[in-house]
């Protein structure tokens, strides 16, 4: 063991580690987020794709200052690229802000897909090599293949459905 690995933390994070009040306090607010998403999920929604089309013009905004920085070492070309990507990434944002129906089913298509995949690589791996555990893999993938497939064969109303289970999770994480 070296000198560093016997170093105590800092104190402001033995205070936080230690503190009751700080864990109570996110317990208190992860409730809350609860609550709010649970209740109201079609908002909840509607916030998180704002967020997302907010996420997408400032990337762009990025890309284009990038693009026109000139003591950047880049070539002209790369440069051109960055502000097409940048014009793009913010026309992207605008439509997703402008079209949250399109942008909440664009992240319930995103979350379908995702958990296509999880689930196809579970059941690979559950099936490649028998050993112990294979059964949880298998069930794990056979369930999150199906859920996939479920929203992203619908995912205007499941996104609805997704949100308030995500709601319920944050409750009991609260709790």
């Amino acid at each position: 063991m070296t000198q560093e690995d016997d170093a105590d933390p800092p104190p402001a994070v033995l205070l936080m580690i230690n503190s009751w009040q700080a864990t109570l306090m996110l317990g208190l607010v992860t409730i809350v987020l609860g609550v709010i998403v649970t209740a109201h999920p079609d908002d909840s929604l509607r916030v998180a794709a704002v967020l997302i089309g907010i996420a997408a013009i400032v990337s762009g905004i990025f890309h284009l200052i990038r693009a026109a920085d000139p003591s950047a070492d880049q070539a002209a070309e790369h440069r051109i690229w960055l502000g097409v990507c940048g014009l793009l990434w913010i026309g992207i944002g605008v439509v997703l802000i402008r079209h949250l129906h399109l942008s909440v089913a664009l992240l319930a298509l995103l979350i379908g897909l995702s958990w296509i995949i999880q689930g196809v690589a579970a059941l690979m791996a559950a099936f490649r090599r028998p050993r112990e555990g294979a059964v949880w893999w298998g069930a794990f993938g056979a369930l999150s293949l199906i859920a996939g497939i479920v929203v992203t064969a619908d995912p205007e109303s499941s996104v609805t459905v997704l949100a308030v289970l995500v709601g319920i999770w944050l409750l009991v994480i609260g709790l």
